[in-house]
């Protein structure tokens, strides 16, 4: 990953050195004259994401540009990002294709050029909430959560943590069947990056490891985002809502029940815990089944539901394992 950045950062300065890059690693493939834009698909500090046609192929495409007052170090998060993705998408259909980075003749601005999807899961499930659709049925759960896991695992397996896994960042398909995991601006390489890691993410789908600054969390806090994001296509809605770290763990374990000694021992040498610890009548139990009880999920599809949100990472379910479990044998 260091010698991937190292060569990314070399193109900044000279631009046709990206194109020599060892197998072609974030690739400089055009200028962003070669595209025209057709209309704006998102905007956020880091800048905007617009859709655009390729004016020679005709081929649709989502750019990412940064801000027009965006430094190197921009630059170069834009560049990490480029490297994080080509290595995740790799025979992955299951993250948002890479296609390279263009340039902007006028500025020397890059770009990131992507595989164009279609709306956010989020979005989606927001549209089906205001038209007052219930959520999915349980067999496209399922559908939806084999492709996340499987395009989970194979990022796993290349050692990329995405760190920031939610409903807004995955794209459905036109077919409004496939699946995409995109935005990797948070993602990591953990064979490129000893620890400590800092705690990154989205509140509301951040592992409980993360949000008690575990130093050397693993690519387990993205399989319990997967089942935040699992819980919130059954029920249509977010499960653990809070606005800062210790509300979000008490919304967490108002749900799951405190981890104790035997659930979770590191737990107990956190600061939050002895916090908890002075409050009576903890709760202990998991009130999980409670929430998605029989008539929502089958007992199959809450083990791997249950499996997922596990808060000792030591126990919760891989990618791999979850994608074992026998409820996905009836896809």
């Amino acid at each position: 990953m260091a010698a991937c950045v190292q060569a990314a950062a070399t193109a900044v300065r000279d631009p046709s050195a990206a194109r020599s890059t060892r197998n072609n690693r974030a690739r400089i493939i055009g200028t962003t004259d070669d595209y025209e834009e057709t209309c704006c698909l998102g905007m956020g500090s880091f800048g905007a994401v617009v859709k655009a046609r390729h004016r020679a192929t005709g081929q649709t495409v989502a750019i990412k540009r940064l801000a027009a007052a965006a430094d190197i170090c921009s630059e170069m998060k834009l560049l990490r990002e480029a490297c994080l993705l080509e290595v995740s998408g790799r025979d992955n259909p299951f993250v948002v294709g890479f296609h390279g980075l263009a340039r902007n003749p006028a500025t020397m601005d890059l770009s990131l050029v992507m595989e164009c999807v279609g709306p956010s899961l989020h979005d989606l499930l927001r549209q089906r909430h205001c038209a007052g659709i219930p959520p999915p049925p349980e067999a496209i759960v399922r559908a939806v959560m084999w492709q996340l896991l499987t395009g989970a695992k194979k990022m796993h397996d290349a050692h990329v943590v995405h760190r920031d896994i939610k409903t807004n960042n995955i794209l459905v398909g036109d077919d409004d069947i496939t699946v995409k995991i995109c935005d990797f601006g948070l993602a990591m390489r953990m064979d490129a990056s000893p620890p400590p890691y800092e705690p990154v993410g989205t509140l509301w789908y951040m592992a409980p490891e993360m949000l008690l600054g575990k130093p050397d969390y693993d690519a387990l806090v993205d399989t319990w985002s997967l089942g935040c994001v699992m819980a919130e296509l059954i029920n249509g809605s977010p499960l653990f809502v809070h606005s800062n770290a210790a509300g979000q763990l008490a919304a967490i374990f108002d749900v799951l029940g405190v981890p104790d000694e035997t659930t979770w021992p590191w737990f107990s040498s956190t600061p939050f815990a002895t916090q908890v610890q002075v409050v009576t009548c903890v709760k202990q139990r998991s009130l999980l089944r409670e929430v998605f009880p029989k008539t929502k999920l089958s007992e199959e599809g809450f083990q791997v539901l249950s499996g997922l949100l596990t808060c000792n990472p030591d126990k919760r379910l891989t990618a791999a394992a979850a994608l074992k479990h026998p409820w996905f044998t009836k896809m």
